[in-house]
């Protein structure tokens, strides 16, 4: 029984699910297993998504089929008159509930990358509906007392890892509490379901409503042309013939702002991004998000914890809160110091060029940009046009993915897609045999979610004969007229990290659905997203994508140096950024006593006070209004996972490169110890293994550059 691709969508666990036939007709007297695509397995390769076939309408019939067909499935386990063995239990739960799980799966996907008014509905209505689905399985009292008399020592393997896991799952989602604890929490589930969904949609309004109306191209001086004909074309869809709109992205600091000259520009879209979700209007997220932070506390407690994030950590690698905060503190005492000498540097710049004003944080991007060039002789508009988007993929990600583990792709038009900008590829691994579907989306869209990621339409599992099929989502500025388009090498950086989770989903390599892939912690799970970053400056790898778009030139090796001595620039600011909004996400979530809360902005401004984390010119990467990650999403209490992980990447590459770099032995090395294993094996012990010792902070102060030891 699988969740969502392992990602908790709108605050639902939803699961994965078997089939029954139903034969019922519409009304032209065909069977509505006929006329619903969702009703059946798939007949593409691999179980792709029959995109042109599914419409919005064929959801809502598709999930209440799923659920009813998976009740029917939970209660003949229940009421198996025979004592419960591995098969007629676990095995049995493992496999229930495959029809919804394909619906909802081709869902979620679809509400975060191609979304619209009538799914955002479908959306809100199923969050409860699910949420209590969910609790009717995980707090079954005769379902959780049956996995648990199975003798433990008649399984090994996998299967002995099956049931420790939902044994944990059984146990977290509150099997154990008393019949009137758990009515409480499936009431506390229903609502925060709702209130997660509600907090999505307002959000994804916030950020189009947030997009900066500008009325004359002065205003955009320092742009390309390219983007200036982006902002010309998207105004005038919205219906402002001759203007210039600038969109927002999800995180606090904007793209643009390294590039426009006019002050006045900058400061009016760093704070439209900053204030989009707190205007008082459909938009406004703070009272949803209060609500959430309350309703979480009262779950973790009713859980017999102090705190949510003492029970949902339980299950990370970290354990608890107290072992993932000392880790950001750590790490946040040199990263501030780091910023402040960073921030220095920048003030004496606008000092020497007379600036008369104080650096503000619409101020940073643009001028430690200069502060590059001046001390790295390193211009971002120089390096941009190396890096074509299409160019990065096929002769970077791809090149890279060949030259480590041997994987190749070929390009798919016959597929199927739910937006004509995605492409599909077809990956063979090492032994030329073909191992999986990849979808890909680029291009940012009004009704597509900020940011990037990685998920699944199938997810891989040898009992089921199910290859994975993959998507990778992103949110690029799409080329106009014909042009190229261009990014800069954070977004490279960017495009390695997400493919690092689809090498996790690619080497799958379990029985089931439930310990495979990217089916690990939290904490965890980035780990090896991290890793393949490094790739994108291995100069064999970097020399083969970074080409010139126009004059076909590769990227000289003058260029390269330069763009790996500037490593660790503005370190201090990227990591102090993201430790300010991982150390929210943890007091949010680390409340003990209802009356401790106040308003979202007072409550956010003394957390970081508290942990010398306010700064006003290093603001945190996510601002608590529009922090989709802990409020929509699923890194509630765990989006210090990022620095958890990061920790283990730099402990795992110090080990490479003091063992001949990422050459293909330790890549397959790691591909064994790592990314085949998914969650059927001791993590911990896996990466011991792999590195020959416990995680370390000195590698990540090291390598950051906030340490000076060599």
């Amino acid at each position: 029984m699988k969740n969502i691709s392992k990602v908790v969508v709108a605050g639902v666990m939803v699961l994965g699910f078997a089939s029954f036939p139903i034969q019922r007709l519409n009304a032209q007297n065909k069977p509505i297993e006929m006329t619903n695509p969702l009703f059946q397995q798939s007949t593409l390769q691999y179980q792709a998504p029959p995109f042109n076939l599914i419409k919005d309408e064929h959801f809502k019939p598709a999930f209440e089929r799923g659920i009813k067909l998976q009740e029917k499935e939970i209660q003949d386990i229940v009421n198996n008159p025979a004592a419960p063995t591995f098969q007629n239990t676990l095995l049995a739960l493992e496999i229930s509930g495959a029809d919804l799980g394909r619906a909802t799966g081709i869902f979620y996907n679809l509400t975060s990358s191609n979304t619209n008014p009538t799914l955002q509905a479908i959306e809100a209505e199923y969050a409860p509906i699910f949420s209590a689905h969910n609790d009717k399985i995980f707090m079954n009292s005769q379902l959780y007392n049956r996995i648990k008399s199975i003798n433990s020592k008649t399984l090994k393997g996998e299967d002995e890892k099956l049931k420790q896991y939902y044994l944990q799952q059984f146990e977290l989602a509150g099997a154990n509490l008393s019949p009137a604890d758990k009515e409480k929490m499936k009431k506390i589930n229903e609502e925060l379901a709702s209130l997660s969904t509600l907090f999505s949609n307002k959000l994804l309004l916030a950020r189009k409503n947030g997009a900066v109306l500008l009325d004359n191209i002065t205003d955009l001086e320092g742009l390309s042309t390219d983007e200036i004909a982006a902002a010309k074309d998207k105004a005038k869809a919205a219906g402002y013939e001759g203007k210039y709109l600038i969109g927002l992205s999800n995180t606090t600091q904007q793209p643009l702002l390294s590039s426009l000259k006019n002050r006045a520009t900058r400061e009016k879209i760093y704070k439209s991004s900053w204030n989009r979700a707190e205007k008082n209007d459909e938009g406004d997220t703070r009272e949803v998000l209060e609500k959430l932070a309350r309703l979480r506390l009262q779950k973790g407690q009713l859980m017999g914890k102090k705190s949510f994030a003492e029970w949902k950590l339980q299950d990370q690698m970290a354990q608890t809160p107290e072992a993932a905060m000392d880790l950001l503190a750590k790490i946040a005492t040199p990263a501030v110091a780091k910023a402040q000498e960073e921030a220095k540097e920048i003030q004496d710049l606008i000092d020497a060029q007379q600036g008369e004003f104080k650096l503000a944080p619409w101020d940073w991007n643009f001028y430690s940009e200069q502060v590059r060039k001046a001390k790295y002789d390193l211009d971002e508009s120089k390096i941009k046009p190396y890096f074509e988007v299409n160019t990065v993929l096929e002769k970077g990600v791809f090149f890279a993915a060949k030259g480590m583990y041997g994987i190749t792709f070929k390009e798919r038009n016959d597929l199927p897609v739910y937006n004509p900008d995605v492409k599909v590829y077809e990956v063979f691994d090492n032994d030329g045999k073909s191992m999986a579907i990849y979808y890909l989306d680029f291009y940012t869209r009004d009704n597509k979610s900020g940011g990037a990621w990685m998920n699944n339409f199938v997810n891989q599992s040898h009992y089921l004969k199910q290859k994975p099929v993959i998507v990778n989502v992103y949110n690029f500025a799409k080329p106009v007229n014909g042009n190229p388009s261009l990014i800069s090498f954070d977004n490279v950086t960017t495009m390695f990290h997400e493919f690092g989770h689809t090498l996790h989903g690619l080497f799958a390599n379990q029985k089931y659905t439930s310990l495979s892939g990217t089916s690990v912690p939290r904490d965890y799970v980035e780990f090896p997203s991290q890793i393949n970053e490094h790739a994108a400056l291995v100069p064999a790898i970097l020399k083969n994508y970074a080409i010139h778009y126009d004059t076909k030139e590769v990227i000289p090796q003058e260029l390269i140096d330069k763009i790996k001595k500037a490593e660790t620039f503005n370190k201090g600011y990227r990591i102090t950024e993201l430790l300010a909004a991982s150390t929210i996400d943890l007091v949010w979530h680390s409340v003990e006593k209802e009356s401790d809360f106040k308003p979202a902005l007072v409550f956010e401004n003394e957390a970081l006070q508290k942990y010398g984390l306010l700064i006003n010119e290093v603001p945190t990467r996510y601002h608590t209004p529009y922090f989709a990650h802990i409020w929509g999403g699923g890194y509630s209490a765990g989006y210090y996972a990022y620095t958890w992980s990061k920790t283990l990447d730099y402990n795992a590459f110090d080990w490479m490169e003091a063992n001949g770099g990422m050459n293909r032995a330790n890549c397959e090395r790691f591909r064994k110890y790592i990314l085949s294993v998914g969650n059927s094996v001791d993590l911990k012990k896996a990466f011991q293994e792999f590195v020959g010792h416990d995680m370390q902070i000195e590698p990540y102060l090291r390598i950051s550059g906030l340490s000076t030891k060599k």
